[in-house]
């Protein structure tokens, strides 16, 4: 298990003074960047191999988001490696050792030089498996699209969204399909599966839905093909 500890910034809180969705997932994404960075097969390493970990889908739960100046950590294992598939699991903790919130990740370990998947052999790396996470409920990587979907505004990509990898960063996906929430919408837990990368300048079309507990949000291009689905499911 690989660990660090921070404090909840201002830059990172909403307007209730807690820890923002995005935020949650760019603390889960900087864990495992770490991790792989202190094992030196971070950034460089995969660039040099012509190798990158693209995420596939995020399942995250949220029992309580922390506040301003809270003292947090957050933890993240690897838990099973299938062909070019890779499983890990996050965990964020405060100071007394409650679970904040829980998360499964699935990741596609890609060939840069064709965009394909190829497979991962972890006995030429140095990650250690874990066993799995026990205290979630797994669901699909596949999150369903419903119908009556609403078209929104498009909007441009802008330089701000792009991560290392030239593309539209997962959790800057998340940030996106927050400009959608109801201000009343307390979210308790979320899905997020990724299928195209958008690129700088890039538009796009977004389409959500309200129904029930649930908000989805579809994010694609003007052909309809998506880049992303995130669902968000409202604590009753």
């Amino acid at each position: 298990m690989y660990t660090f500890d921070s404090r909840v910034r201002y830059s990172e809180i909403d307007t209730n003074n807690q820890l923002n969705i995005a935020s949650l997932v760019n603390y889960f994404q900087d864990c495992s960047t770490f991790h792989s960075e202190d094992l030196n097969q971070g950034v460089a390493y995969l660039k040099s191999k012509n190798r990158v970990w693209l995420l596939n889908s995020w399942q995250v739960t949220i029992n309580r988001l922390p506040l301003l100046g809270e003292n947090i950590t957050v933890e993240t294992w690897p838990y099973d490696f299938k062909a070019f598939f890779g499983y890990r699991n996050f965990i964020l903790k405060d100071q007394n050792n409650n679970v904040l919130a829980a998360a499964n990740s699935i990741w596609i370990y890609m060939d840069t030089d064709n965009m394909k998947p190829v497979k991962f052999n972890i006995q030429d790396s140095a990650y250690k498996l874990e066993k799995p996470y026990t205290d979630m409920d797994y669901s699909s990587r596949k999150v369903d699209v419903p119908e009556n979907l609403q078209s929104q505004e498009s909007f441009i990509v802008t330089k701000s969204n792009i991560d290392t990898n030239n593309h539209v960063n997962n959790a800057q996906y998340i940030k996106m399909a927050m400009d959608y929430m109801p201000s009343s919408f307390n979210i308790c837990k979320f899905r997020a599966e990724y299928k195209k990368s958008a690129l700088l300048n890039d538009v796009i079309y977004p389409k959500t839905v309200l129904s029930d507990n649930k908000l989805t949000i579809l994010l694609s291009d003007e052909a309809e093909n998506t880049y992303a689905i995130i669902e968000f499911v409202k604590d009753k």
